[in-house]
């Protein structure tokens, strides 16, 4: 326990996510040496994130505007949309550059045990989406884990009667990985996901 400020630096730092209280401490511990100028754009940025940054009005990704930069591209595909868990698996798929439909953001999945239910992710807000009539394709990209598996077929059975295309993406072996150290479920996932090979 160490004195005011100090003490509420660090509580105030193991009440962010992936953060315990060792990870408190050497971080308010880095901040008390650091520069008065690097603490002040520490500062500085979350304020500005706090004021500027919202949820995007049509897919609920990030945005500093009505919209996301996504939402706002007319060069993407309107009759795609790929459902994903939080606004940082929008950012690993973008990486990829492989995708150029719109995304739908849920702000989490299903899960019981933490009390989550349907009613408290934005699938209302995708069903309006779905209803336009505009989209004919729906690609479930939740997490593998159990979590992110009975989102996707909660989804999937919701939106089945729409007549949509419904996918979920692929999950299997890593590249570069060996065999001997996948897991059961990773390898029957693999073997259920096989593609041919054209020779």
């Amino acid at each position: 326990m160490y004195e005011g400020a100090v003490q509420d630096l660090i509580d105030e730092l193991g009440r962010l996510p992936g953060v315990g209280p060792k990870s408190a401490q050497r971080i308010a511990f880095h901040l008390l040496a650091a520069e008065s100028a690097d603490v002040g754009r520490l500062v500085a940025a979350l304020q500005r994130v706090q004021a500027e940054v919202r949820f995007c009005s049509t897919c609920y990704n990030v945005a500093e505007g009505e919209q996301c930069r996504i939402c706002r591209d007319p060069r993407r595909a309107d009759d795609v949309i790929c459902v994903v868990e939080e606004p940082k698996d929008v950012v690993a798929i973008e990486r990829t550059r492989e995708f150029r439909g719109r995304y739908h953001v849920l702000g989490g999945a299903i899960s019981p045990i933490e009390g989550v239910g349907p009613d408290d992710l934005r699938v209302k807000e995708l069903m309006t989406r779905l209803m336009s009539g505009a989209v004919t394709e729906l690609i479930i990209a939740t997490d593998p884990n159990l979590e992110g598996e009975a989102t996707a077929a909660y989804l999937a059975r919701l939106v089945g009667p729409l007549g949509l295309a419904v996918s979920r993406l692929a999950s299997g072996l890593p590249v570069g990985g060996d065999l001997e150290y996948a897991d059961e479920v990773t390898l029957g996932r693999a073997f259920e996901g096989r593609r041919r090979i054209d020779a």
